[in-house]
C-alpha cells in the first residue's frame, strides 16, 4: 500500500480534533448558543472547556477520560487473546489444509460476515478485523484489503440483518413514542417493521463491496510485501491436527455452556427481566468471544507442544505487544475527545443544529425521503450513536415527514439507511483507534487520510443505490416488514 501523499499519524489527528472541540466549545459559549432538544425541550448550551471550570475538569479527568474509554479496554482484550491464538499457533493451523483458500471465497465470506455482525453488537470491529486480514493473507491477498473489507462490511452494513438485533427493539419504541407523543398513528412500527426492506438490502450492500474490493480496492493495494506468517498451503501433521481437534471441541464446550447460560431458563446471562436487550451476554459479548478465540489458542498450544507452562502462556499474550501500543497511543487522545465532546455537548449540538437547519429544506412530495436519508447521513459524522441520534430525530421527523404522507415506519427505515452509511467516514466513530491501529500495523504510512481514500466510494455507491432501493420500494407500496 505505497503512497506518496502526506498523512498525519492517528494520534496527530486526535489530538488536532481535540484542540478544535476546545476551541469550538469556547466559541460557541461565548456567544451563548443553545438548542433545544426536541425530545425533552431542556435547552443544549454548549459548556466552555477553555474557561476556568473546563479546565479544572479537562485536568482532573484526563485520566479517568482514558481508563473509562470503553473501546480501549475491550480493544486490549481482543487483541491479546488473538495474539495467543496466533502465537501458539492456532491460526495458522486453522487455514492450513494443504492449498491455500480460494480468494473469492474469502472474500464473499469476510463480506458476509461483517454484514451480519451486528447481531452480536460491536464485536466485528474488534474480532473480525484482524481475522479477515489474516484469511487475505491465507489466499494471497493484501491483508490490509481484508481488514478495508471487513470494516465497510461493519460499518455501512450496521443497518442490514436477516436476524432481529437489539437495536431493532430500541429504535422502534423510540419511533412509536415519537408518533404517539405527536398524535399520530404508529401504524406498523414494531422490531420487524423493516424486516423486509433490510434484508434484501444485506444483499445489495454485499454485492456493492465485492465488486468495489475486486475492482478498485485489491488491485490499488497490490502485493503485500511484509512478512508472511501464514503458511496456508502447508500440510498440517498429525500432532497438529489432533491438537487441532481439540481446541475446537474445548470451543464448541465454552459456546455450548454461554448459550445455556443464556438461553436456558436458569440463564444468569439474561437482563434482570429475562430478555437480551441489556443483558449482560449483549454487553459483554465481545468479551466472550475474545475468551473463547484465547481459550482455543491456549489448548492448541498446550496440545500440541508449543506451551510448556504458564510463562509460555503470558508470552503469548504479550506478543501483540507493539500493536497494543500503538492503540495505546491513539486511543489516550481519542478518549480526550470523545470526553471533551460529551462534557461540552458539542456534538449534540452541532447534530441537533445541523438536523434542525436540513429539515427547513424539506420539499413536499417524494423528494423528502431521500433528503432525510442524506440528513441522517450528515448527522451520523457528528454523532455517530445510533440510539442518541434517533432520540431527538425520530421527534423532528416523524411528525415533519407525516405531513408528507410517509409514515413512521418508513421514516425509521430511511433513519437506518443514514445513519449507516457514513460509519466508514467519521473519525468520531468510538471504535475508530482500533481500526486505524489495526491499519497501521500493515502499513506504517497509513492514517485516517489513507482509510478515507479506500473507503469513500463504498459509502457514496452504498448511499445512493441504497437510497435508490427506498424510494422504488415506496413508490411500488411493498411491506417494509412485518
Amino acid at each position: 500500500m505505497k503512497t506518496k501523499r502526506f498523512t498525519l499519524h492517528p494520534a496527530t489527528l486526535f489530538c488536532l480534533l481535540t484542540l478544535a472541540a476546545l476551541f469550538l466549545s469556547w466559541i460557541c459559549d461565548s456567544y451563548g448558543l443553545s438548542v433545544p432538544h426536541p425530545r425533552t425541550g431542556r435547552e443544549i448550551a454548549v459548556q466552555s472547556l477553555l474557561g476556568p471550570e473546563g479546565i479544572r475538569w479537562l485536568l482532573s479527568h484526563a485520566v479517568g477520560n482514558f481508563t473509562g474509554f470503553t473501546p480501549w479496554g475491550m480493544g486490549v482484550v481482543a487483541i491479546c487473546c488473538i495474539g495467543i491464538a496466533r502465537h501458539s499457533g492456532f491460526m495458522e493451523a486453522c487455514l492450513r489444509n494443504g492449498r491455500a483458500p480460494r480468494p473469492q471465497r474469502v472474500l464473499w465470506g469476510v463480506i458476509v460476515a461483517g454484514l451480519l455482525s451486528n447481531v452480536v453488537g460491536d464485536a466485528g470491529y474488534v474480532l473480525l478485523l484482524p481475522l479477515a486480514a489474516l484469511l487475505f493473507q491465507a489466499a494471497g491477498l493484501h491483508p490490509a484489503g481484508g481488514l478495508l473489507t471487513a470494516y465497510v462490511s461493519v460499518a455501512c452494513g450496521y443497518g442490514v440483518n436477516l436476524f432481529l438485533t437489539t437495536l431493532d427493539p430500541q429504535l422502534s419504541t423510540t419511533a412509536r413514542e415519537a408518533a404517539y407523543t405527536c398524535g399520530i398513528s404508529f401504524g406498523k412500527v414494531g422490531p420487524l417493521c423493516n424486516y423486509y426492506f433490510l434484508a434484501c438490502s444485506l444483499v445489495l450492500a454485499g454485492f456493492i463491496i465485492y465488486h468495489i474490493t475486486r475492482r478498485r480496492l485489491l488491485p490499488r493495494l497490490g502485493k503485500y510485501e511484509g512478512d508472511t506468517v501464514v503458511a496456508a498451503g502447508k500440510q498440517r501433521s498429525r500432532k497438529e491436527r489432533r491438537a487441532l481437534f481439540t481446541a475446537v471441541a474445548v470451543g464448541v464446550c465454552y459456546a455450548s455452556l454461554v448459550l445455556l447460560a443464556t438461553f436456558s431458563p436458569w440463564g444468569i446471562l439474561k437482563s434482570a427481566g429475562g430478555g437480551l436487550i441489556h443483558s449482560p451476554f449483549i454487553v459483554g459479548v465481545s468479551f466472550l468471544l475474545s475468551i473463547g478465540i484465547g481459550l482455543m489458542g491456549m489448548v492448541y498450544g498446550f496440545a500440541s507442544g508449543r506451551y510448556h507452562n504458564d510463562t509460555d502462556v503470558a508470552e503469548g499474550f504479550a506478543q501483540p505487544v507493539r500493536l497494543i501500543g500503538t492503540y495505546l497511543v491513539i486511543a489516550f487522545f481519542a478518549a480526550q475527545l470523545s470526553a471533551c465532546l460529551t462534557y461540552s455537548h458539542l456534538g449534540e449540538y452541532l447534530a441537533l443544529t445541523v438536523a434542525g437547519g436540513l429539515s427547513a429544506l424539506f420539499p413536499d412530495g417524494l423528494w423528502a425521503l431521500p433528503l432525510f436519508v442524506f440528513t441522517a447521513a450528515v448527522v451520523n459524522l457528528f454523532l455517530p450513536s445510533a440510539t442518541a441520534k434517533w432520540g431527538f430525530m425520530a421527534f423532528i421527523f416523524v411528525p415533519l415527514l407525516a405531513q408528507k404522507n410517509i409514515v413512521p415506519e418508513t421514516v425509521l427505515c430511511a433513519y437506518r439507511v443514514g445513519d449507516s452509511v457514513t460509519n466508514v467516514l467519521t473519525p468520531l466513530l468510538p471504535y475508530m483507534p482500533l481500526v486505524l491501529s489495526y491499519l497501521y500495523h500493515y502499513d506504517r504510512r497509513a492514517g485516517y487520510g489513507t482509510l478515507l481514500r479506500h473507503t469513500w466510494r463504498y459509502a457514496l455507491v452504498i448511499f445512493l443505490a441504497w437510497t435508490a432501493l427506498l424510494v422504488l420500494w415506496h413508490l411500488c407500496r411493498l411491506p417494509l416488514g412485518l
